[in-house]
């Protein structure tokens, strides 16, 4: 599974799918080797949060990823998130801008 296939998921799939396939693509693909289950959480916070905006086709405006990705910057260390966990969390955000 690669990350195309989870963007098809967000867009056409129930948000509990879209779950199982973000978990597999975690599992599976080494680049996000490194996410572990609070950093999923963290996603598919997100995710869920523009869900309806995803299932229409219109997708996340780069202005809410930017406001999202610099909350979680600031919150990194209560949320024990590091540089690299920051990056795979904005890498995957960004298959969902407009």
């Amino acid at each position: 599974m690669d990350i195309k296939d989870l963007l098809a998921t967000a867009k056409t799939q129930t948000f509990d799918r879209f779950t199982q396939k973000l978990n597999t693509l975690v599992r599976e693909n080494h680049n996000f080797s490194n996410l572990d289950e609070s950093n999923r959480k963290i996603v598919l916070g997100i995710i869920k949060k523009h869900l309806s905006e995803i299932h229409n086709g219109l997708g996340i405006s780069s202005v809410t990823l930017r406001n999202e990705a610099y909350k979680l910057y600031q919150n990194r260390i209560k949320l024990k998130l590091t540089e690299a966990d920051l990056e795979d969390i904005k890498q995957i955000l960004e298959l969902f801008k407009k």
